[in-house]
């Protein structure tokens, strides 16, 4: 690979979209709520525009994270989250290094203050997947260096990075007057899908089982996006309410990990949620489907997900190229 080839690939990427990222280098990515707007478009015109750049194997690559690493701290098992951070730091020329629950157990046999000041002085990111969000906050108060929420039970930002960049693929760049709606649990997916699909300008509908609403402040702080942005957001307990005029039907797994023994309980009281073709009918023509996976078979039938309809498995492989863009975001190498 020449060094000039390499160096015009970046400028490439780098006089599109640098100057509205450039102002992540060194931050924490915590939640959709801390970008602005320009920000969260940045990144994914960076998804983009990485995704173009990298998936053309032809032409010599730029490696603009050579000689940087993240520590990937995995409370919470998951395929995508893996390989996706794994592949996209190989492919920016640096190197990642799993840390599962055998490796590290955070705040157990160490404190959470020095496992982030450790991991600080061997990595440039540390990168967690945990079960509660007070740790992703301990880590990101302690470490020198950004720290990235791969999932919380209170948040899950690169999975909504994914999303809209598969809305974007589909429908466009633009995703203003769009309306997203959300069926299922109220979770830390859906919290920070509502906020960035209010900063896109996009109005959200959202139902959920009684009980199993949205962070009150969370939704609180979507629906004042929401006035900012022009959009509208509108609850319910009904599925079929939430996907009338909806261009994209949207829903999660409705047990997560570690409510396993909830599972017969939630299963009766998400009756009527199941995501099939009957209820896809209910949304506008041409409505598409998302889905962060796995999936199980109560949540959406075979009918959608492997239907026209279904962005789920460009939606999928979008976590790698966004992944991507918070890294280098956070380097400064966009």
């Amino acid at each position: 690979m020449s060094a000039v080839s390499a160096t015009q690939c970046q400028m490439r990427l780098s006089s599109s979209v640098g100057a509205a990222v450039s102002t992540l280098k060194g931050k924490h990515f915590i939640s959709i709520d801390q970008l602005s707007n320009d920000e969260l478009k940045g990144l994914l015109a960076a998804s983009h525009q990485y995704k173009e750049i990298y998936s053309d194997k032809s032409k010599p690559l730029p490696r603009p994270l050579n000689g940087h690493s993240v520590s990937m701290i995995f409370q919470k098992r998951s395929t995508r989250t893996r390989v996706s951070t794994e592949t996209g730091m190989s492919l920016l020329g640096g190197h990642a290094l799993f840390l599962g629950p055998s490796d590290i157990q955070l705040g157990v046999n160490e404190t959470m203050r020095d496992t982030a000041s450790v991991l600080s002085r061997f990595n440039d990111i540390v990168l967690a997947r945990v079960y509660a969000h007070a740790d992703i906050i301990e880590l990101a108060k302690y470490s020198s260096v950004p720290v990235i929420n791969a999932l919380s039970d209170l948040h899950h930002p690169l999975q909504t990075l994914a999303d809209l960049m598969a809305l974007q693929q589909h429908f466009g760049t633009d995703l203003t007057g769009k309306t997203v709606a959300w069926v299922g649990d109220g979770n830390n997916v859906l919290h920070d899908l509502m906020l960035g699909s209010v900063k896109m300008g996009m109005n959200v509908h959202i139902a959920t089982p009684k009980g199993y609403e949205a962070n009150a402040d969370i939704l609180a702080k979507t629906i004042e996006l929401a006035k900012e942005n022009n959009c509208q957001v509108v609850t319910s307990n009904v599925a079929e309410e939430a996907v009338k005029g909806a261009d994209v039907v949207v829903t999660d797994t409705w047990v997560s990990m570690g409510q396993e023994e909830e599972y017969a309980k939630r299963v009766k009281e998400f009756e009527g949620y199941q995501v099939n073709t009957e209820l896809m009918g209910k949304a506008n023509p041409g409505a598409v489907f998302l889905h962060c996976l796995p999936r199980h078979p109560e949540e959406v039938t075979d009918e959608v997900i492997y239907s026209d309809a279904s962005l789920v498995f460009p939606e999928a492989e979008n976590r790698m190229w966004t992944v991507m863009a918070v890294m280098a975001a956070q380097m400064g190498k966009v």
